[in-house]
């Protein structure tokens, strides 16, 4: 799949799933601006990436620095072909435990996040481009512990489906992709100890038929079909990409 001349916006571009296809779209020709909140980690992206490589620093929860994303794409780039809404946080709680602030974070950075990235991005998408929101697999199945984060992924998949009615006029395909258990850092960012992360990796494992969990380039080249052309007639669609774990 060929993103020669292309400009690709990836939010939370500097690690997992993002970078992964961050990666996969540079090498295929394309403009790459990355969003994230960790300086170090952007850095790193970029330099690994190459002088076709814009890293951006800020929180998608904080309108003024989407503001500061997009300028700077316009600045740079012009304009933007591609968008991938990736950036995200997940953090597992009961009900029992939930609180407002769990509640107000995730949907802030998820949800909120999200719906402004597409927006504030809207002027500067071109004619038949494409949006790929990066969702779970937990907005589809009923996970115990989950119920904030699990909510948040349905809401972004709902996204796709009204956004996709309101940008179609000008060509523009919204899509969703939702990863089953990938192996990326955020596990490292749920709050688990380090015995929790490897029970919880071995659970996800044995729950998935194919027995293993998933790479952030398998992710990666499910974003780039839904980016390209030979997705022309796809719209509105959830991509699962999970080893079959919601079907069978």
């Amino acid at each position: 799949m060929s993103f020669e001349n292309k400009t690709v916006v990836i939010t939370g571009g500097n690690s997992g799933i993002g970078l992964a296809f961050a990666e996969l779209a540079y090498a295929s020709g394309a403009n790459v601006v990355i969003f994230g909140r960790n300086k170090e980690t952007l850095d790193a992206a970029a330099a690994k990436l190459g002088e076709r490589c814009l890293a951006v620093r800020g929180d998608v929860a904080k309108l003024a620095d989407l503001d500061v994303l997009f300028e700077a794409t316009r600045d740079r780039f012009g304009g933007i072909d591609h968008l991938v809404v990736n950036a995200g946080i997940a953090k597992l709680l009961p009900l029992a435990d939930a609180d407002e602030a769990h509640f107000d974070q995730l949907f802030d950075v998820n949800v909120k996040g999200a719906f402004f990235t597409v927006k504030k991005a809207e002027p500067l998408l071109r004619d038949n481009g494409s949006v790929v929101i990066v969702s779970s697999v937990a907005g589809q199945k009923g996970f115990a512990g989950t119920s904030v984060y699990s909510a948040t992924k349905a809401a972004v998949r709902s996204f796709a489906r009204t956004l996709s009615a309101e940008l179609l006029p000008r060509g523009i395909r919204v899509n969703v992709v939702s990863p089953g258990p990938i192996e990326t850092p955020i596990f490292d960012r749920m709050g688990f100890t380090p015995e929790q992360t490897v029970e919880t990796k071995a659970g996800f494992t044995e729950a998935v038929p194919l027995k293993r969990m998933g790479t952030p380039g398998e992710v990666a080249d499910a974003i780039a079909f839904l980016s390209a052309p030979s997705a022309s007639f796809i719209v509105g669609v959830d991509l699962t990409v999970d080893g079959g774990m919601v079907q069978l």
